[in-house]
């Protein structure tokens, strides 16, 4: 799969170099290029019912509607194809009728477990939402220089496209954030999920522009329901005499923050998942302006 999707690279830098050194007309296969998508779509291997997460850590039952990636496969669609930053991921949750390079790409959910303790949740009652916004608010515009530096776009934190609810008895919390990437015109959702555990979270995290929320909405309560963590790993598993505390609670959780001596922009990655879906727009648009040329096969770029 790394190959093809090197092929695919090639192909996209030859025009990429092309239009800033020259503006020749090109000429591009149209069934080459084809050959090279519907390659890549085939070679994604999907998996429905039961799938243990990590080693033995959780299990996911697949929901009606829904295929599975394993680690290795979305690790390739994050960071190869969608160009975000490199992450840990234990997998992938799409749409039956969804593939990752589809020009109507709806939305995917990404599956991931950070160890940073047992999160004690005694502040769930008291946290003043919209100030809590505010803080990450901030935090995003703080690391934007970081992020420019590394190559990625800058990001604003519009607002809440759904407040934070914890539901205290089955240790689960969902919130969902609005953000805007530079130079895009259409606005992202990550809709966040996170299961506690005895040592630690899953998250998962639903990826989609801003107009999926109601669809995705409709399905939220059996993607929430679809994961818990196995024997010996769940919340109530805790024991307060071998198992360390997290630095965070609830709160910290949602904002992205701990108190660690890391780098800040590391922090907003390992707790924030900025996934640029904007990159899928110019791959689709990329690939609609491609197929416009088929009547002369030829791009003027």
């Amino acid at each position: 799969m790394k190959n093809q999707l090197f092929s695919l690279f090639i192909i996209f830098s030859i025009f990429s170099v092309s239009a800033q050194e020259s503006t020749d007309t090109l000429s591009f296969d149209l069934a080459t290029y084809q050959k090279a998508m519907d390659s890549i779509n085939n070679s994604f291997k999907y998996e429905h019912g039961d799938v243990t997460l990590g080693d033995d850590l959780a299990i996911i039952h697949i929901p009606n509607g829904y295929k599975f990636l394993n680690s290795e496969q979305t690790e390739y669609v994050l960071t190869e194809l969608w160009n975000n930053p490199p992450s840990e991921s234990l997998g992938m949750l799409l749409p039956e009728n969804v593939s990752p390079l589809d020009d109507d790409f709806s939305y995917c959910i990404e599956i991931s477990y950070s160890e940073d303790g047992y999160i004690d949740d005694e502040d769930a009652e008291d946290l003043d939402y919209d100030d809590l916004l505010e803080e990450m608010q901030k935090d995003v515009l703080e690391a934007n220089p970081q992020r420019e530096t590394m190559g990625y776009e800058k990001i604003e934190l519009v607002g809440w496209a759904a407040p934070p609810y914890y539901d205290h008895e089955n240790k689960k919390l969902h919130w969902a954030k609005e953000l805007k990437f530079e130079n895009y015109d259409v606005n992202t959702l990550n809709y966040e999920i996170r299961v506690l555990g005895r040592k630690g979270y899953l998250s998962l995290t639903a990826i989609g522009d801003v107009s999926v929320l109601d669809e995705f909405n409709q399905d939220k309560d059996y993607v929430i329901r679809s994961v818990e963590f196995n024997k010996g790993h769940r919340y109530e598993d805790f024991n307060p005499d071998i198992d360390q505390v997290a630095a965070y609670g609830i709160g910290g959780l949602i904002a992205g923050k701990i108190l660690a001596k890391a780098g800040f922009f590391a922090l907003l990655i390992k707790f924030w998942k900025f996934i640029a879906i904007g990159a899928i727009g110019l791959f689709s648009a990329f690939k609609k302006k491609i197929f416009r040329s088929s009547s002369n096969q030829e791009e003027d770029v």
